[in-house]
């Protein structure tokens, strides 16, 4: 929790909440460009302190969210022997994943900048690439906490790049992201404030409600899909061809 306060309070991400209204507004480009000249990947990425920041809080959140995953999902792993993390970071959740699931292999998969830090672990190879090109291949594809930070057409472009990386006899594209209802329980105040974070500091980012994203798996190619909530302000979705 300390690294996710720490990130959400340094200068940079403060400062970007003074231009939101401007781009709400105008509807505009995202107030994190306005404020700081570029969007927030390529900020991080030339800069190493908020970088080291940005993966110790995602790592914070894994480690928080994969147990809640393991249990309110038993069975979600069974029968796969890979697993590839698209925008894993630092490999925090596939080293979790590997250790509560000893039989199978996993790929950290992020940008190269991303995993030339992160940790070695057995049974995780890191790979460094562009999701939006392809996705290594393995049995099943894994997005936690990454397409919300993207548009539309940007999601659909990376669905189907994990589309085609599973394998084609145990296909499964597994999803952990927030599911906006129209009728929320205690939580729904939490989604809407992170739908406000993708606001300001993505251009096209938000968090989606069910229709939208059977809306991006049908387009996607995917045929069904199934949600499981868990104790989190994010649910498990299923996706498969």
């Amino acid at each position: 929790m300390a690294s996710f306060l720490l990130l959400q309070s340094s200068p940079a991400l403060l400062a970007t909440w003074h231009g939101l209204s401007a781009r709400v507004l105008t509807n505009g480009p995202s107030a994190f460009e306005t404020t700081h000249g570029k969007d927030i990947w390529s900020y991080v990425e030339t800069n190493p302190a908020l970088s080291k920041l940005f993966n110790e809080s995602m790592a914070c959140d894994a480690r928080r969210v994969v147990p809640e995953i393991i249990n309110g999902c038993p069975g979600l792993l069974d029968g796969l022997d890979s697993l590839v993390d698209v925008g894993g970071g630092n490999g925090t959740t596939m080293r979790l994943l590997v250790k509560a699931c000893d039989w199978i292999r996993d790929i950290n998969f992020d940008l190269p900048h991303v995993v030339s830090d992160a940790p070695a672990c057995v049974r995780v190879e890191h790979v460094g690439g562009d999701m939006f090109d392809s996705v290594p291949n393995a049995d099943a594809a894994f997005l936690m906490w990454v397409l919300h930070d993207w548009g539309d057409d940007e999601c659909i472009r990376i669905l189907k790049n994990c589309r085609e990386a599973i394998s084609k006899d145990k296909r499964k594209v597994i999803i952990v992201e927030a599911v906006v209802e129209e009728k929320e329980d205690k939580l729904g105040h939490v989604r809407l404030m992170l739908d406000m974070v993708m606001m300001a500091f993505t251009n096209n980012g938000k968090q989606r409600t069910s229709k939208e994203w059977a809306h991006l798996l049908r387009e996607a190619g995917f045929s069904r899909y199934t949600v499981t909530q868990i104790k989190s302000v994010k649910s498990v979705i299923e996706a498969y061809p």
